[in-house]
């Protein structure tokens, strides 16, 4: 017989310090002040390369803001979003994020922007901020950084109109869990395929913010399955309107008999998968 679905359960905590910025405390031994400035480095004003080619276009055009709406950016981090939003009319932007430092850093970036913005706040509880009247809501690259996905939703659901749209955009999990799948190498089929060493449990799994400096500063990434993220969303009535499987843009510059495995299997496994849902009544 097959198995009844499992219910969402939490993550098992694992050993390191911090999270995503608004997953957590605000108390900065434990937030992602403490990595603010690698993360700042690594994602700059207009996005890393991921997000300026895939993250960042897919948010735009799923989220399909319209001039004179409410946005609300969480988990916004140091406000990559909030250029591409005003730029396309939005009459009000808002970034809610846990890190006071994160936060620093957007609102150096938009210091005159009188339409947007900011709120230091958890997201992930209770707040204000949740208030339904915005017209949209983001959540990119953050999901899977919070450890109480139930509470995020909820305020994401709070924080819209009836009707309002939720854009979450997040690592794929069922190909890309750090720690636990690898890409591999067939020489008999000439394939690169993707391991998977786990995938059914929830994991909360420590991230080294400076590889090989010997910094110690971690962050956590949450590891859920995708019934467990479907099953959070239609617990607080989001409604799921639209899904996309968004792959890397790279691709292999070598030649030789790795190169056109190297780019199939780019083209077959994706990085990141993007939600769009809707508010229910």
């Amino acid at each position: 017989m097959p198995r009844p679905p499992r219910q969402p359960s939490p993550p098992r905590k694992g050993g390191a310090v911090g999270s995503r910025p608004a997953g957590k405390s605000a108390d900065k031994s434990l937030g992602w002040d403490t990595v603010a400035a690698w993360y700042d480095k690594l994602v700059g004003e207009s996005g890393s390369d991921y997000h300026r080619n895939v993250i960042l276009p897919a948010a735009m055009r799923l989220l399909a803001p319209q001039a004179g709406e409410a946005v609300i950016d969480v988990c916004c981090g140091q406000g990559v979003l909030a250029a591409p939003l005003l730029t396309a009319g939005v009459e009000r932007f808002t970034g809610i994020d846990a890190s006071p430092r994160l936060l620093d850093a957007a609102k150096s970036r938009l210091r005159n922007e009188p339409k947007a913005s900011w709120i230091q706040a958890d997201a992930c509880k209770p707040g204000a901020w949740a208030d339904g009247t915005y017209d949209a809501a983001a959540c990119l690259m953050a999901v899977h950084d919070v450890e109480d996905i139930t509470g995020l939703f909820s305020n994401i659901r709070s924080a819209l109109k009836v009707g309002g749209r939720a854009v979450l955009i997040l690592m794929h999990p069922c190909f890309r869990i750090p720690r636990k799948s690898h890409w591999g190498w067939d020489a008999d089929q000439k394939i690169q395929f993707r391991r998977l060493d786990s995938y059914g449990t929830p994991l909360a799994i420590p991230i080294t913010t400076h590889p090989g400096k010997g910094s110690g500063e971690e962050t956590l990434f949450h590891h859920r399955p995708l019934a467990d993220i479907l099953n959070a969303l239609a617990a607080n009535r989001l409604a799921l309107a639209a899904c996309e499987e968004l792959y890397s843009h790279r691709r292999s510059q070598g030649s030789g008999p790795y190169s056109k495995a190297e780019h199939k299997a780019a083209e077959e496994f994706p990085l990141f998968l993007a939600i769009r849902a809707i508010r229910a009544e």
